[in-house]
């Protein structure tokens, strides 16, 4: 993983800048006041620190649209540049119109860095490690902060700071970010895919997860490009095919699929039924839950359902495919030998496979007819091993691990219509996740070694009909169509330019806007800028800012190294956090963390209210706000924008991000400006005790409304959405019908 990783660090970068240039205005603005005479003209002060949020508000209304045309990596390049050019022009500022122009410019810099490095970072990044890489831009904004405020320190203790020099530094670090945008940083492979350009993302997610064979995952992000319209549950007991005639032949049964494994003679029987699996009783109940009068998403039910019934294997990443678990080692040790994923294979006559979609990702038997296929289908998977097919009834499928125990799995209908044809409807997508039997894990007398999945009937004493597994499959339509040489081959289908208006209106992508703007409202709302405010009058009031006047440094160095301090605090709260992302999951951090967040603004407002005498009310509040920032940092920080890059299918991705991201910029500014108003109308415990209120509400609204994510592929995602929404939607109609 350590390319994935120095990637998410270099995307990183653009956040790191944002962080630097948040602590150098709030240094430099002291002095730019001084030189301008802006002490009587307090507006334009103000407007000199908000530009760059207005300039971050102007350009995501497009920065997401844009990117899904012309690519993420495009756009943080010319984050990079826009940071350079902005840097150059404050270091030039003849007087304070100049200077608004390049913090315009600076704005435009943060808004595309603020918006597109966590969808950049999500579809380059392995779902196992998703929630830690992505709160690399949390930590590089904060460490940007820190060392920021440390230069400005510095230069704040000379005879005469320049504010011009403390803002033209970001240009050094900028010139960093281009060469790494530029020459290092790979195209986002979703972006190539959903361009046709699937000879590149194939050479990217080489170089990206380390190895040749990622054709599996390949044929993931084309199923991606889809929204998920006619999302279904299906459900599987999977057991060892054990019942043969008396010559020896496998008896065909109606209504059962056959799974055959890598070695010679060994198969197993899959059979649809009904009520067995977490997710389809999850499902269900979902749809009931408006008539029974619950609050609770259905999204909240479905996604927990998954994560609540992992074998316990699963928490080791090595492990994740569990249906199969042989499958990742299997398509491993394939190198360069023949792969039915091969994207090139079948279409070696093709002259421009980067930029077209005719190379072929699945290629199921030639032979169409079931009993001749079934007769030689050990044969085929000996030369196959990278695949698994089922068979019976006119059905085959193939499937392939894509992480977070899931398998992508195609069932083939040889279907024929009136006219002798081949109907391209038949070709379904399956997203299948293992349950264990009866919850137990101990109980399943299988082993993991030299084969997908071998039972042992005599392992525990427990007889072979016991040892089957349970799965749940999500079942849609496949982004793929019949093509190719003798019509044999898969090819994706053609995909759309740019994403539709109308798209938005699915019921599984509007749930997720709901979900992703709503965390964003509440998040801006919670406090954070409040609190940073407030900092420095706490500190003060504790006595360190004249212990430091003490020491000779001056009460604007004092203030900045009180910052500098500040944001030190948050790094280790943020690494913990990292570690904690893709172990106890998104929601949970912030279910774990906002209780917190509500009791240390309470703790504000009581000592804003009950005077204990100036040290005691002063080491309270100090004591409040380290544990509200840090709390802040570890959760409602970082995963409102981490969840907004997952939720949302790649053919909208883009935009549905820029709503999310000018959902936050207009809070961040109404936030802002408000503040000051609040303090003097209310007070400072007025202000703590509403933003008390709303951590509360933002409490309710993860715990109804927010699902986990973590482990989850970005395409496995949006397809719960869609059929959360789907069941909610059935439920509510059911309701109203009533």
């Amino acid at each position: 993983m350590r390319s994935v990783v120095l990637v998410a660090l270099a995307a990183a970068i653009g956040n790191m800048l944002q962080g630097w240039d948040n602590a150098t205005i709030a240094g430099a603005v002291i002095y730019i006041k001084k030189e301008f005479h802006l002490e009587k003209e307090p507006k334009i002060e103000g407007l000199i620190v908000a530009m760059s949020l207005i300039g971050a508000t102007l350009i995501t209304t497009f920065s997401g649209p844009v990117s899904d045309k012309v690519g993420r990596r495009s756009m943080l390049i010319l984050s990079s540049v826009l940071y350079f050019l902005s840097s150059i022009v404050m270091f030039w500022s003849p007087n304070v119109y100049v200077l608004l122009f390049a913090r315009l410019l600076d704005g435009f810099g943060i808004g595309l860095a603020v918006t597109l490095v966590p969808i950049y970072i999500s579809e380059t990044a392995p779902s196992e490690i998703r929630g830690l890489l992505n709160t690399f831009p949390q930590f590089c904004g904060s460490g940007g902060m820190f060392l920021s405020y440390c230069l400005v320190f510095g230069m704040s203790l000379q005879e005469s700071p320049s504010w011009r020099l403390m803002l033209g530094v970001l240009s050094i670090p900028s010139i960093a970010y281009f060469v790494l945008a530029a020459f290092f940083l790979p195209e986002s492979p979703r972006w190539l895919v959903s361009k046709g350009r699937m000879d590149e993302a194939r050479q990217v997610l080489q170089r990206l997860r380390g190895r040749e064979d990622v054709s599996g995952e390949l044929a993931l992000l084309v199923e991606g490009l889809g929204v998920g319209k006619d999302t279904s549950i299906e459900e599987y007991v999977i057991g060892p095919d054990n019942e043969e005639s008396e010559g020896g032949h496998e008896l065909p049964r109606k209504d059962q699929i056959k799974l055959y494994g890598p070695e010679d003679g060994q198969s197993w029987m899959a059979k649809p039924v009904k009520g067995q699996s977490s997710l389809a009783l999850a499902s269900r109940q979902g749809s009931m839950l408006p008539r029974g009068g619950s609050l609770m998403d259905p999204l909240v039910t479905l996604f927990g359902s998954i994560h609540e019934k992992l074998p316990s294997e699963n928490m080791n990443a090595s492990s994740r495919s569990m249906l199969f678990p042989n499958m990742g080692s299997i398509l491993g040790m394939m190198g360069r030998q023949e792969s039915q994923w091969d994207p090139e294979r079948n279409n070696e006559d093709s002259s421009d496979q980067d930029e077209n979609l005719n190379s072929p990702l699945l290629s199921p038997p030639t032979t169409s007819e079931p009993d001749d296929y079934h007769q030689r289908t050990v044969g085929t998977m000996h030369r196959r091993q990278s695949s698994l097919f089922m068979a019976n009834v006119g059905e085959t499928a193939t499937a392939t691990s894509i992480g977070g125990g899931w398998q992508l799995a195609w069932k083939y209908n040889d279907k024929v219509g009136a006219d002798g044809k081949r109907v391209n409807g038949g070709l379904q997508r399956m997203y299948i996740h293992e349950e264990t039997a009866n919850n137990n894990t101990n109980n399943i007398p299988f082993s993991r070694r030299g084969s997908l999945l071998s039972f042992h009937p005599e392992a525990d004493g427990h007889d072979q009909v016991n040892g089957y597994v349970q799965a749940a499959a999500l079942v849609s339509q496949a982004s793929m169509m019949p093509g190719g040489k003798g019509e044999t081959a898969m090819l994706p289908k053609e995909v759309k330019d740019s994403p539709g208006w109308r798209e938005l209106k699915e019921p599984g992508v509007k749930r997720a806007l709901m979900v992703g703007v709503g965390l964003q409202i509440l998040q801006q709302f919670a406090g954070i800028n409040g609190v940073m405010y407030y900092t420095p009058q706490i500190l003060e009031e504790t006595g360190v800012s004249s212990l430091l006047t003490n020491l000779g440094i001056s009460a604007e160095s004092a203030s900045l190294l009180i910052s500098a301090l500040t944001t030190l605090l948050m790094l280790p709260c943020i690494l913990v956090s990292m570690r904690l992302m893709d172990v106890t999951g998104r929601r949970s951090l912030m279910l774990s963390t906002i209780p917190i967040l509500i009791l240390s603004l309470v703790t504000l407002v009581i000592g804003s209210l009950v005077k204990l005498g100036g040290t005691t009310n002063a080491l309270i509040s100090t004591a409040s706000v380290t544990v509200y920032l840090s709390c802040f940092v570890m959760g409602f920080g970082a995963i409102p924008n981490i969840l907004c890059s997952e939720i949302f299918p790649t053919s909208v991705r883009g935009l549905c991000i820029t709503i999310c991201a000018l959902t936050f910029w207009i809070c961040d500014i109404i936030v802002t400006y408000t503040l000051p108003v609040m303090l003097k109308s209310i007070g400072i415990a007025g202000v703590f005790g509403i933003y008390a209120i709303v951590c509360a509400v933002a409490w309710v609204f993860v715990y109804l409304k927010v699902p986990e994510t973590k482990g989850m592929p970005l395409e496995v995602i949006s397809e719960f959405f869609s059929v959360g929404a789907k069941q909610q939607d059935a439920g509510a109609s059911f309701l109203s019908d009533g």
